[in-house]
């Protein structure tokens, strides 16, 4: 497939591929909207909940089975508990401390701690190109928050959460690659989101009351539809649709660009202010993740004649 020319891929990738860097962009400016009314705990049990049993229904309409699999048990408990419960949770608290134009910025490093734990756990090469990106990353890092969490100017405690976050998604990616999976992949998503829940939902009850949800106003209700119909059940949908589509050096193109997208749309809609150090963060870790995701094309030697 990663040698198809551009001109004979399919039409519906590209389309999709927008549509995954659009509304995971907007994502973060959303989610913190909806924190502005609901707690995490809520707020994302509503997400996972919803989430899963969206995203079974598209694929029960899809002729896509749900049936769950023992074998795929043991690793889809683990996975779910770092890429659900892990990162759910601890970006939701973590956004709560921060403006979501750095929260965006912190979290989507993830394919550079991906890149560290696929060393130990799958046993990838840490090549020049990956060490590169995790330096480049880390300089971004310390140009955002640095001088924060040495003076304690900000606020630390979102900042390691948002870090928490992203460690949590890129061990549950590297979980995820040990499959093999014996149920369709749209499946294993859908159960992750429901049982990597369980915590939450048990959160959600004993520190919550159900009628925090009707005391929403309509723009959060509003955004929390958004949030639930689009990144969640759409773009999970997409994503693994686009990486059956097209390869993964070009599929990871949509991540590149979330970053930059998430920290725009906060300006504008959040009013958060954008300085030099969070635009000088922004470019070193696009240039960390370019380096880290975007896989040069071997190049093809011609035959002596």
């Amino acid at each position: 497939m990663s040698d198809r020319a551009p001109e004979s891929l399919p039409r519906l990738g590209f389309v999709l591929l927008a549509g995954i860097t659009l509304f995971w962009g907007l994502n973060f400016p959303a989610m913190k909207i909806v924190l502005g009314e609901l707690t995490p705990w809520t707020f994302r049990a509503v997400c996972l909940s919803f989430g899963g049993l969206g995203l079974m229904v598209i694929n029960r309409l899809s002729g896509v089975s749900n049936r769950l699999v023992f074998s795929d048990l043991k690793l889809l408990a683990l996975t779910s508990l770092f890429m659900v419960t892990g990162w759910q949770l601890s970006s939701a608290f973590g956004l709560g401390l921060l403006s979501s134009g750095r929260a965006v910025i912190i979290a989507y490093t993830m394919p550079l701690w991906a890149a560290v734990l696929g060393r130990f756990l799958l046993n990838d090469r840490l090549t020049k190109r990956r060490i590169i990106g995790l330096v480049t990353g880390l300089t971004g890092l310390g140009v955002l928050i640095g001088p924060d969490l040495i003076t304690f100017e900000s606020a630390p405690v979102g900042v390691l959460l948002l870090l928490v976050s992203a460690w949590c998604w890129a061990a549950g990616t590297v979980l995820f690659k040990r499959g093999p999976w014996t149920m369709p992949i749209s499946a294993v998503v859908a159960w992750m989101f429901l049982i990597g829940g369980i915590p939450v939902f048990i959160g959600a009850a004993v520190f919550e009351t159900p009628d925090v949800l009707f005391n929403m106003s309509l723009k959060a209700v509003l955004t929390l539809a958004y949030v639930v119909a689009f990144p969640m059940w759409f773009c999970h949908w997409a994503y693994y649709k686009v990486v059956s589509l097209f390869p993964v050096s070009l599929a990871s193109i949509g991540v590149l660009l979330i970053p930059p997208l998430g920290v725009l749309t906060g300006a504008l809609v959040l009013g958060e202010a954008v300085g030099w150090r969070e635009l000088s963060s922004l470019a070193l870790v696009i240039s960390a993740l370019f380096t880290v995701m975007i896989t040069p094309r071997p190049r093809k030697h011609r035959k002596s004649a």
